[in-house]
């Protein structure tokens, strides 16, 4: 009665459980770790719950895909800030959160034995997946700015290989990757009949007049883009799991199988709530954004003050950076001391595939300004102990 699968002998454990409960084991410590904003949903959010509440028909299970009137706000949404058009041969499926839409596409598209690419430092849940879905990650380094190289996507592509995974903005760098490039990974994808999956959930969070790309925009894109997509981060709706997903039309009854086993249908009072949050729109995040470029100045120039044994790629969204350490220790070890001895977390980079030196994962959006210039200092001071001695 002990047996257990193999596949999930292969999945690496979720570091944020780990680091967290390491967190609680130390009062006092503040976290850089978890990458949530430290904001909450707007107040017509909040608002379009109450009437949702007294409709009978909302406390039964609703459209595996979504309540209609969510796609069709949705739709629009694409349409204005993504420069995607549904039309008849896309979709819009209402998801529980960007990893439920990973998942969804995952298992629409692969067969156990079939082949991910996925962009080395990866997003850890995207390569925990594909493990689960007794599938294969190939992993394909970036450069030294956290950028892919078409070339080297290309030479992984195989017989096997179903998708290529993008991330931008990047999730744990912060890089964020041009129109041009993402147009040639998506026609690189079309001439060799596999699917451009493209992560977008910090699609607001761009810096320094650096703009989003979304590949569904792209003419004749839509029979091979998958376009993901989440409520957690700018409209601070972490909790209540609500995220979306373009696919192309021929994908939609196989999602809907996966869609309807695991969950029946998206939870109908965060359905709501993201209505509401849709009606608020990108006007409501964008004073927090300002105030996230903010914080991440002020984190560049206190990590200026270590440069001699930290690097930092310069990196234009979400609200990461992936610090690499000239250290010989390894990056849970830093990780542990830096918690027990200094009173501040990150995450070690070997989570995210970067198991060639010591990377550690700063994340400045869960908490106010004032606590990230004392948790920033913290790491600052603690990286000079462990490190430059």
């Amino acid at each position: 009665m002990n047996h257990q699968a193999q596949r999930m002998e292969n999945v690496q454990s979720p570091i944020i459980p780990v680091v967290g409960e390491l967190i609680l084991a130390h009062p006092g410590t503040i976290s850089l770790g978890q990458g949530v904003v430290h904001y909450g949903p707007p107040p017509e959010a909040m608002a379009s719950i109450e009437p949702m509440l007294a409709k009978p028909e909302n406390h039964k299970y609703r459209a595996v895909d979504g309540i209609r009137s969510l796609r069709t706000a949705l739709a629009s949404k694409l349409e204005v800030e993504n420069g995607i058009l549904l039309g008849p041969d896309r979709a819009v499926v209402v998801t529980a959160g960007g990893n439920m839409a990973f998942v969804n596409a995952l298992l629409s598209i692969t067969d156990p034995g079939d082949e991910i690419i996925i962009l080395v430092p990866y997003y850890f849940n995207h390569e925990m997946a594909i493990t689960m879905a007794n599938c294969k990650p190939i992993l394909v380094p970036t450069d030294e700015n956290y950028q892919p190289d078409v070339g080297l996507i290309e030479q992984a592509i195989t017989q096997r290989t179903r998708a290529v995974v993008t991330v931008s903005p990047n999730n744990p760098t912060g890089a964020i990757y041009s129109e041009r490039l993402l147009c040639q990974i998506n026609e690189m994808c079309q001439n060799h009949g596999i699917y451009h999956i493209s992560d977008e959930a910090y699609e607001y969070f761009t810096y320094d007049g650096v703009k989003h790309f979304s590949p569904g925009a792209i003419d004749g894109s839509g029979n091979h883009t998958i376009s993901l997509y989440s409520f957690s981060k700018a409209y601070g709706f972490a909790s209540w799991r609500i995220g979306y997903m373009v696919i192309p039309k021929h994908l939609l009854l196989s999602v809907k199988k996966v869609q309807d086993t695991v969950l029946i249908c998206p939870p109908v009072i965060s359905q709501a709530a993201a209505a509401g949050a849709l009606r608020a729109g990108v006007a409501y995040c964008q004073p927090w954004l300002e105030e996230m470029g903010e914080v991440r100045k002020l984190v560049l120039e206190e990590l200026e003050a270590i440069s001699s044994f930290c690097t930092v790629p310069k990196t234009d969204g979400a609200f990461y950076f992936l610090l690499c350490l000239q250290t010989e220790m390894d990056a849970m070890q830093v990780v542990q001391r830096l918690v027990r001895e200094h009173r501040v977390a990150a995450i070690p980079g070997d989570t995210f595939g970067m198991s060639n030196g010591c990377y550690l994962r700063v994340a400045y959006g869960s908490l106010e300004k004032e606590t990230v210039a004392e948790g920033i200092g913290r790491l600052v001071k603690g990286l000079r102990v462990l490190i430059d001695g």
